[in-house]
Protein backbone atom coordinates (compact mmCIF):
# COMPACT_ATOMS: atom_id res chain seq x y z
CA UNK A 1 0.00 0.00 0.00
CA UNK A 2 1.05 3.04 -0.96
CA UNK A 3 -0.15 6.78 0.99
CA UNK A 4 -2.02 7.28 -2.60
CA UNK A 5 -4.33 4.15 -1.32
CA UNK A 6 -4.93 5.88 2.08
CA UNK A 7 -7.18 7.90 0.50
CA UNK A 8 -5.42 10.95 1.69
CA UNK A 9 -6.01 14.93 -0.09
CA UNK A 10 -3.71 16.15 -3.21
CA UNK A 11 -2.32 19.05 -0.65
CA UNK A 12 -1.20 16.25 2.04
CA UNK A 13 -0.15 14.09 -0.81
CA UNK A 14 1.79 17.07 -2.51
CA UNK A 15 3.76 17.14 1.51
CA UNK A 16 4.26 13.53 1.45
CA UNK A 17 5.59 13.59 -2.06
CA UNK A 18 7.93 16.86 -1.44
CA UNK A 19 9.25 14.20 1.72
CA UNK A 20 9.88 11.36 -0.28
CA UNK A 21 7.71 9.03 1.39
CA UNK A 22 6.31 6.11 -0.47
CA UNK A 23 5.00 3.48 1.55
CA UNK A 24 3.17 4.38 5.05
CA UNK A 25 4.46 1.96 7.79
CA UNK A 26 2.30 -0.24 9.33
CA UNK A 27 1.01 2.26 11.98
CA UNK A 28 0.14 4.94 9.78
CA UNK A 29 -1.56 2.47 7.53
CA UNK A 30 -3.82 0.79 10.26
CA UNK A 31 -4.22 4.13 11.73
CA UNK A 32 -5.59 6.63 9.31
CA UNK A 33 -8.88 5.42 8.78
CA UNK A 34 -9.55 4.78 12.62
CA UNK A 35 -8.63 8.20 13.84
CA UNK A 36 -10.17 9.82 10.53
CA UNK A 37 -14.08 7.97 11.85
CA UNK A 38 -13.59 10.03 15.17
CA UNK A 39 -13.52 7.35 17.70
CA UNK A 40 -11.13 7.26 20.30
CA UNK A 41 -8.28 5.57 19.35
CA UNK A 42 -5.49 3.67 21.54
CA UNK A 43 -2.43 3.40 19.61
CA UNK A 44 0.53 0.70 20.66
CA UNK A 45 3.90 1.22 18.00
CA UNK A 46 7.44 0.55 18.82
CA UNK A 47 9.05 3.90 18.51
CA UNK A 48 10.93 5.03 15.29
CA UNK A 49 7.79 3.60 13.59
CA UNK A 50 6.19 7.19 12.24
CA UNK A 51 3.29 7.72 15.34
CA UNK A 52 3.41 11.13 14.88
CA UNK A 53 2.22 11.14 11.07
CA UNK A 54 0.08 8.08 12.02
CA UNK A 55 -2.34 10.71 14.18
CA UNK A 56 -1.53 13.58 12.28
CA UNK A 57 -2.41 12.48 8.71
CA UNK A 58 -5.83 11.68 9.40
CA UNK A 59 -6.37 14.76 11.38
CA UNK A 60 -5.00 17.16 8.99
CA UNK A 61 -7.22 15.33 6.65
CA UNK A 62 -10.48 16.47 8.49
CA UNK A 63 -9.38 19.66 9.82
CA UNK A 64 -11.08 22.83 7.56
CA UNK A 65 -10.11 25.88 7.43
CA UNK A 66 -11.39 28.46 9.86
CA UNK A 67 -11.13 31.80 11.21
CA UNK A 68 -12.12 30.96 14.51
CA UNK A 69 -9.78 32.13 17.00
CA UNK A 70 -9.50 29.34 19.71
CA UNK A 71 -7.49 26.00 19.27
CA UNK A 72 -10.07 22.79 17.88
CA UNK A 73 -6.52 20.32 18.47
CA UNK A 74 -4.66 19.54 21.05
CA UNK A 75 -1.42 17.42 21.31
CA UNK A 76 0.18 16.67 24.53
CA UNK A 77 3.72 15.62 24.73
CA UNK A 78 5.96 15.11 28.19
CA UNK A 79 9.34 17.51 26.65
CA UNK A 80 10.01 20.78 25.23
CA UNK A 81 11.74 19.17 22.34
CA UNK A 82 9.43 16.66 21.67
CA UNK A 83 7.06 20.11 21.45
CA UNK A 84 9.54 21.44 18.96
CA UNK A 85 9.77 18.31 16.64
CA UNK A 86 5.81 17.72 16.52
CA UNK A 87 5.05 21.39 15.89
CA UNK A 88 7.91 20.89 12.93
CA UNK A 89 6.67 17.84 11.31
CA UNK A 90 3.33 19.40 11.38
CA UNK A 91 4.63 22.15 9.27
CA UNK A 92 6.32 19.63 6.77
CA UNK A 93 2.61 18.11 6.49
CA UNK A 94 0.68 21.50 6.32
CA UNK A 95 2.90 22.52 3.26
CA UNK A 96 0.12 22.84 1.08
CA UNK A 97 -2.41 23.43 3.81
CA UNK A 98 -3.75 26.81 5.56
CA UNK A 99 -4.07 25.93 9.19
CA UNK A 100 -1.84 27.73 12.00
CA UNK A 101 0.03 25.55 14.75
CA UNK A 102 1.79 26.60 17.86
CA UNK A 103 4.32 24.94 20.43
CA UNK A 104 3.60 26.07 24.18
CA UNK A 105 6.17 24.76 27.06
CA UNK A 106 7.89 25.96 30.24
CA UNK A 107 11.15 27.96 30.42
CA UNK A 108 9.94 30.55 28.38
CA UNK A 109 8.03 33.74 28.57
CA UNK A 110 4.26 33.41 29.04
CA UNK A 111 3.24 36.47 28.00
CA UNK A 112 4.85 35.98 24.28
CA UNK A 113 2.68 32.32 24.17
CA UNK A 114 -0.63 34.57 25.18
CA UNK A 115 -0.23 36.91 22.45
CA UNK A 116 0.78 34.46 20.16
CA UNK A 117 -2.76 32.36 21.20
CA UNK A 118 -4.82 35.87 20.73
CA UNK A 119 -3.36 35.62 17.32
CA UNK A 120 -5.86 32.80 16.48
CA UNK A 121 -4.91 29.04 16.56
CA UNK A 122 -5.91 26.20 14.50
CA UNK A 123 -3.50 23.51 16.41
CA UNK A 124 -1.88 23.84 19.85
CA UNK A 125 1.51 20.97 20.91
CA UNK A 126 2.23 21.37 24.50
CA UNK A 127 3.37 20.00 27.55
CA UNK A 128 0.82 19.87 30.60
CA UNK A 129 2.31 21.81 32.93
CA UNK A 130 2.27 24.97 30.55
CA UNK A 131 -0.91 24.25 28.97
CA UNK A 132 -2.17 24.32 32.41
CA UNK A 133 -0.73 27.36 33.36
CA UNK A 134 -2.24 28.92 29.80
CA UNK A 135 -5.86 27.29 30.53
CA UNK A 136 -6.00 28.91 33.62
CA UNK A 137 -5.27 32.50 32.73
CA UNK A 138 -7.75 32.14 30.48
CA UNK A 139 -5.28 32.77 27.61
CA UNK A 140 -6.36 29.60 25.84
CA UNK A 141 -10.24 28.46 26.15
CA UNK A 142 -10.40 24.98 25.96
CA UNK A 143 -13.74 24.23 25.44
CA UNK A 144 -13.83 24.82 21.58
CA UNK A 145 -11.14 21.21 21.29
CA UNK A 146 -12.63 18.75 19.35
CA UNK A 147 -9.66 16.58 19.02
CA UNK A 148 -6.91 15.13 21.61
CA UNK A 149 -4.02 13.54 21.40
CA UNK A 150 -1.78 12.65 23.99
CA UNK A 151 1.90 11.60 22.84
CA UNK A 152 4.15 8.96 24.85
CA UNK A 153 1.50 9.37 27.31
CA UNK A 154 3.79 6.53 29.32
CA UNK A 155 6.35 9.16 29.57
CA UNK A 156 3.66 11.78 30.83
CA UNK A 157 2.48 9.61 33.57
CA UNK A 158 6.50 8.54 35.06
CA UNK A 159 7.68 12.46 34.95
CA UNK A 160 4.36 13.00 37.39
CA UNK A 161 2.44 14.59 34.56
CA UNK A 162 -0.88 12.63 36.23
CA UNK A 163 -2.60 15.46 38.30
CA UNK A 164 -1.77 18.07 35.71
CA UNK A 165 -3.43 15.76 33.11
CA UNK A 166 -6.32 14.95 35.07
CA UNK A 167 -7.06 19.19 35.42
CA UNK A 168 -6.31 19.08 31.63
CA UNK A 169 -9.07 16.61 31.15
CA UNK A 170 -11.78 18.77 33.64
CA UNK A 171 -11.70 21.75 30.95
CA UNK A 172 -11.83 19.69 27.84
CA UNK A 173 -15.33 19.85 26.12
CA UNK A 174 -16.73 16.09 27.05
CA UNK A 175 -17.80 15.55 23.77
CA UNK A 176 -14.25 15.23 21.74
CA UNK A 177 -12.46 12.83 20.46
CA UNK A 178 -9.75 11.24 22.49
CA UNK A 179 -6.09 9.42 20.72
CA UNK A 180 -3.30 8.19 22.44
CA UNK A 181 -0.26 6.75 21.45
CA UNK A 182 2.62 5.08 22.96
CA UNK A 183 5.44 2.64 22.98
CA UNK A 184 4.71 0.89 25.81
CA UNK A 185 1.56 -0.45 27.58
CA UNK A 186 1.70 -0.17 31.52
CA UNK A 187 -0.63 0.23 34.13
CA UNK A 188 -1.20 3.47 34.29
CA UNK A 189 -1.70 3.88 30.79
CA UNK A 190 -4.69 0.82 30.90
CA UNK A 191 -5.91 3.13 34.22
CA UNK A 192 -6.10 6.66 31.89
CA UNK A 193 -7.48 4.35 29.32
CA UNK A 194 -9.88 3.02 31.51
CA UNK A 195 -10.96 6.06 32.94
CA UNK A 196 -11.31 8.97 30.48
CA UNK A 197 -11.99 7.14 27.16
CA UNK A 198 -15.09 5.43 25.50
CA UNK A 199 -14.56 2.42 23.69
CA UNK A 200 -11.60 3.18 22.28
CA UNK A 201 -10.09 0.83 18.93
CA UNK A 202 -6.54 -0.12 20.04
CA UNK A 203 -4.11 -0.81 17.10
CA UNK A 204 -1.31 -2.76 18.22
CA UNK A 205 1.25 -2.98 15.52
CA UNK A 206 3.82 -4.68 17.85
CA UNK A 207 3.53 -6.21 21.61
CA UNK A 208 4.92 -3.93 23.98
CA UNK A 209 8.21 -4.95 24.13
CA UNK A 210 9.27 -6.70 21.35
CA UNK A 211 12.28 -5.78 19.69
CA UNK A 212 13.07 -4.02 15.59
CA UNK A 213 13.61 -6.76 13.76
CA UNK A 214 16.25 -4.64 12.04
CA UNK A 215 17.83 -3.59 15.24
CA UNK A 216 21.35 -6.34 15.90
CA UNK A 217 21.76 -5.68 19.80
CA UNK A 218 25.07 -6.76 21.74
CA UNK A 219 26.26 -6.54 24.96
CA UNK A 220 29.30 -6.21 27.10
CA UNK A 221 29.89 -7.56 30.85
CA UNK A 222 32.28 -4.81 32.36
CA UNK A 223 33.13 -4.51 35.59
CA UNK A 224 33.13 -0.53 36.30
CA UNK A 225 32.63 2.97 35.18
CA UNK A 226 35.97 3.60 33.94
CA UNK A 227 36.43 0.14 32.49
CA UNK A 228 32.88 1.33 31.11
CA UNK A 229 34.65 4.75 29.86
CA UNK A 230 37.94 2.57 27.82
CA UNK A 231 35.71 0.91 25.88
CA UNK A 232 33.43 3.45 24.75
CA UNK A 233 36.88 5.22 23.97
CA UNK A 234 38.03 2.26 22.00
CA UNK A 235 34.78 1.84 19.46
CA UNK A 236 34.37 5.89 19.21
CA UNK A 237 38.19 6.16 17.55
CA UNK A 238 36.21 4.18 14.57
CA UNK A 239 34.71 7.42 13.15
CA UNK A 240 33.30 5.29 10.37
CA UNK A 241 31.56 2.87 11.61
CA UNK A 242 30.43 4.84 14.74
CA UNK A 243 29.62 7.93 12.51
CA UNK A 244 26.49 8.96 15.11
CA UNK A 245 26.11 7.40 17.93
CA UNK A 246 23.86 8.73 21.08
CA UNK A 247 24.86 7.32 24.10
CA UNK A 248 21.85 7.27 26.96
CA UNK A 249 22.98 7.40 30.73
CA UNK A 250 20.62 7.30 33.98
CA UNK A 251 21.75 10.29 36.13
CA UNK A 252 22.57 13.84 34.81
CA UNK A 253 25.60 13.68 36.43
CA UNK A 254 26.71 10.88 34.88
CA UNK A 255 26.28 12.46 31.67
CA UNK A 256 28.34 15.59 32.86
CA UNK A 257 30.92 12.90 34.15
CA UNK A 258 31.20 11.03 30.92
CA UNK A 259 31.02 14.01 28.68
CA UNK A 260 33.94 15.33 30.55
CA UNK A 261 35.86 12.02 30.05
CA UNK A 262 34.69 11.73 26.16
CA UNK A 263 35.67 15.49 25.51
CA UNK A 264 39.38 14.82 26.77
CA UNK A 265 39.41 12.71 23.59
CA UNK A 266 36.85 13.59 21.17
CA UNK A 267 36.82 17.45 21.74
CA UNK A 268 34.00 19.03 19.75
CA UNK A 269 32.31 15.83 18.26
CA UNK A 270 30.86 15.54 21.67
CA UNK A 271 27.82 17.19 22.95
CA UNK A 272 25.23 16.39 26.07
CA UNK A 273 21.49 16.99 27.13
CA UNK A 274 20.36 16.64 30.02
CA UNK A 275 17.18 18.31 32.36
CA UNK A 276 19.74 20.75 33.88
CA UNK A 277 20.90 22.55 30.49
CA UNK A 278 19.26 25.71 29.59
CA UNK A 279 16.49 24.99 26.76
CA UNK A 280 19.16 27.40 24.07
CA UNK A 281 21.91 24.51 24.71
CA UNK A 282 19.70 21.53 24.71
CA UNK A 283 17.86 22.40 21.48
CA UNK A 284 21.67 23.47 19.78
CA UNK A 285 23.21 20.48 20.88
CA UNK A 286 19.97 18.20 19.27
CA UNK A 287 20.50 20.47 16.39
CA UNK A 288 23.96 19.68 16.09
CA UNK A 289 23.72 16.06 16.17
CA UNK A 290 20.84 15.79 14.29
CA UNK A 291 22.48 17.65 11.34
CA UNK A 292 26.03 16.00 11.74
CA UNK A 293 28.19 18.45 12.99
CA UNK A 294 28.31 16.83 16.42
CA UNK A 295 28.93 12.83 16.25
CA UNK A 296 28.43 11.75 19.53
CA UNK A 297 25.64 12.61 21.95
CA UNK A 298 25.49 12.19 25.83
CA UNK A 299 21.99 12.32 26.89
CA UNK A 300 19.35 11.56 29.65
CA UNK A 301 16.41 9.28 29.02
CA UNK A 302 14.11 11.64 29.34
CA UNK A 303 15.73 14.33 27.14
CA UNK A 304 15.78 11.80 23.96
CA UNK A 305 12.57 10.27 24.39
CA UNK A 306 10.39 10.65 21.39
CA UNK A 307 13.16 12.55 19.73
CA UNK A 308 13.54 11.60 15.92
CA UNK A 309 17.30 11.59 14.95
CA UNK A 310 17.71 10.76 11.61
CA UNK A 311 20.44 7.73 10.57
CA UNK A 312 21.67 7.20 14.23
CA UNK A 313 24.43 4.47 13.52
CA UNK A 314 24.64 3.31 17.38
CA UNK A 315 22.78 3.55 20.14
CA UNK A 316 24.99 2.79 23.52
CA UNK A 317 23.34 2.08 26.76
CA UNK A 318 26.05 3.00 29.24
CA UNK A 319 24.34 2.55 32.54
CA UNK A 320 21.51 -0.87 31.95
CA UNK A 321 18.23 0.82 32.90
CA UNK A 322 16.52 -0.29 35.95
CA UNK A 323 12.72 -0.13 34.09
CA UNK A 324 13.21 -2.68 30.79
CA UNK A 325 10.58 -0.14 29.16
CA UNK A 326 13.29 2.22 28.44
CA UNK A 327 15.61 0.38 27.09
CA UNK A 328 12.76 -0.36 24.41
CA UNK A 329 12.62 3.58 23.87
CA UNK A 330 16.66 3.95 23.93
CA UNK A 331 17.37 1.06 21.30
CA UNK A 332 14.30 2.73 18.95
CA UNK A 333 16.65 6.01 18.40
CA UNK A 334 18.48 3.89 15.86
CA UNK A 335 17.17 1.47 13.23
CA UNK A 336 13.94 4.08 12.55
CA UNK A 337 11.99 4.15 9.25
CA UNK A 338 12.93 0.33 8.43
CA UNK A 339 16.50 1.15 8.38
CA UNK A 340 19.37 -0.95 9.77
CA UNK A 341 20.40 0.28 13.37
CA UNK A 342 23.07 -1.72 16.18
CA UNK A 343 22.64 -1.15 19.35
CA UNK A 344 25.14 -2.09 22.86
CA UNK A 345 24.32 -2.59 26.17
CA UNK A 346 27.12 -1.96 28.78
CA UNK A 347 26.26 -4.14 32.15
CA UNK A 348 28.23 -4.52 35.33
CA UNK A 349 27.54 -6.99 38.19
CA UNK A 350 24.88 -4.94 39.79
CA UNK A 351 23.08 -4.24 36.57
CA UNK A 352 22.39 -7.92 35.78
CA UNK A 353 19.44 -8.24 37.17
CA UNK A 354 18.34 -5.43 34.91
CA UNK A 355 19.29 -6.83 32.34
CA UNK A 356 17.53 -10.01 32.80
CA UNK A 357 14.41 -7.79 32.82
CA UNK A 358 15.05 -6.78 29.78
CA UNK A 359 15.27 -9.92 28.51
CA UNK A 360 12.60 -11.07 29.81
CA UNK A 361 10.39 -7.92 28.50
CA UNK A 362 11.54 -8.96 24.75
CA UNK A 363 11.67 -12.98 25.24
CA UNK A 364 14.99 -12.65 23.74
CA UNK A 365 18.85 -13.10 25.03
CA UNK A 366 20.76 -10.29 24.14
CA UNK A 367 24.09 -11.88 23.08
CA UNK A 368 27.33 -11.35 25.21
CA UNK A 369 30.64 -10.23 23.46
CA UNK A 370 34.18 -10.63 24.96
CA UNK A 371 36.34 -7.30 25.47
CA UNK A 372 38.59 -6.42 22.99
CA UNK A 373 41.78 -7.09 24.00
CA UNK A 374 43.49 -3.76 23.67
CA UNK A 375 40.83 -2.10 26.45
CA UNK A 376 42.45 -1.81 29.98
CA UNK A 377 40.57 -2.91 32.56
CA UNK A 378 40.62 0.45 35.19
CA UNK A 379 41.42 -0.26 39.15
CA UNK A 380 39.76 2.83 39.56
CA UNK A 381 36.12 2.86 40.97
CA UNK A 382 33.64 6.07 41.07
CA UNK A 383 32.53 6.60 44.52
CA UNK A 384 29.42 4.89 44.24
CA UNK A 385 31.69 1.65 43.81
CA UNK A 386 33.88 1.72 46.42
CA UNK A 387 33.02 -0.28 49.63
CA UNK A 388 31.16 2.13 51.83
CA UNK A 389 33.21 1.83 54.33
CA UNK A 390 35.98 3.72 52.21
CA UNK A 391 33.15 6.49 50.91
CA UNK A 392 33.02 9.78 51.34
CA UNK A 393 30.26 10.85 54.30
CA UNK A 394 29.66 14.12 52.66
CA UNK A 395 26.17 13.97 51.03
CA UNK A 396 26.80 17.12 48.51
CA UNK A 397 29.09 15.78 46.49
CA UNK A 398 27.58 16.15 42.93
CA UNK A 399 30.54 14.47 40.91
CA UNK A 400 30.96 10.38 40.77
CA UNK A 401 34.86 10.64 41.12
CA UNK A 402 35.78 9.13 44.75
CA UNK A 403 38.10 11.90 46.12
CA UNK A 404 40.03 11.06 49.70
CA UNK A 405 39.25 12.73 52.58
CA UNK A 406 42.05 14.80 54.55
CA UNK A 407 44.30 12.24 56.63
CA UNK A 408 43.24 11.75 60.43
CA UNK A 409 45.48 14.27 63.14
CA UNK A 410 44.62 15.49 66.19
CA UNK A 411 43.44 19.17 67.03
CA UNK A 412 46.19 21.54 67.53
CA UNK A 413 46.03 23.45 70.83
CA UNK A 414 44.17 26.34 70.23
CA UNK A 415 41.31 24.03 68.40
CA UNK A 416 41.20 22.02 71.69
CA UNK A 417 40.02 24.67 74.03
CA UNK A 418 36.19 24.63 75.15
CA UNK A 419 34.37 27.67 75.07
CA UNK A 420 33.60 29.00 78.80
CA UNK A 421 31.08 31.49 77.30
CA UNK A 422 34.16 34.45 76.80
CA UNK A 423 36.49 36.11 78.88
CA UNK A 424 34.77 39.23 79.91
CA UNK A 425 31.87 37.12 81.39
CA UNK A 426 34.32 34.76 83.63
CA UNK A 427 36.69 38.44 84.79
CA UNK A 428 33.49 40.16 86.11
CA UNK A 429 32.63 37.13 87.68
CA UNK A 430 35.59 36.79 89.59
CA UNK A 431 35.64 40.43 90.67
CA UNK A 432 31.95 41.02 91.69
CA UNK A 433 31.06 37.74 92.54
CA UNK A 434 27.34 37.07 92.30
CA UNK A 435 24.93 39.76 94.15
CA UNK A 436 22.41 38.07 96.46
CA UNK A 437 19.46 40.43 95.14
CA UNK A 438 19.31 40.90 90.90
CA UNK A 439 18.80 44.91 91.67
CA UNK A 440 20.31 46.08 94.84
CA UNK A 441 23.17 47.73 93.67
CA UNK A 442 24.14 49.61 96.84
CA UNK A 443 24.33 46.09 98.18
CA UNK A 444 26.99 45.25 95.29
CA UNK A 445 29.04 48.06 96.16
CA UNK A 446 28.85 47.84 100.05
CA UNK A 447 30.17 44.29 99.11
CA UNK A 448 33.11 45.68 97.35
CA UNK A 449 34.09 47.72 99.92
CA UNK A 450 34.51 45.33 102.23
Amino acid sequence: MTFQDLGISKQLQYAIDDLGFVTPTPIQEQAFSVVRSGKDVVGIAQTGTGKTFAYMLPILQELKFSKQQHPRVLVLVPTRELVIQVVDEINKLSEYINNRVLGVYGGTNINTQKRAILQGQDIIVATPGRLYDLALSNALKLKSIQKLVIDEVDVMLDLGFRFQLMNIFDVLPERRQNVLFSATMTEDVNDLIYDFFKNPTKISVAVSGTPLDNIQQISYNIPNFFTKVNLLNHLLKDKQVFNKVLIFVAFKRTADLLFKHLEEVFGSETCVIHSNKTQNYRIRSIKQFDEGNNRILVATDVMARGLDFEEVSHVINFDTPDFPENYMHRIGRTGRAEKEGKTMLFSTEKEQEAKLAIEALMSYTIPVEELPEEVEISKLLTEDERPKEDREQSKNRTQLEYVPGPAFHEKSEKNSKVNLGGSYRREIAKKYKKPKTRGDKNYNKRNKKK
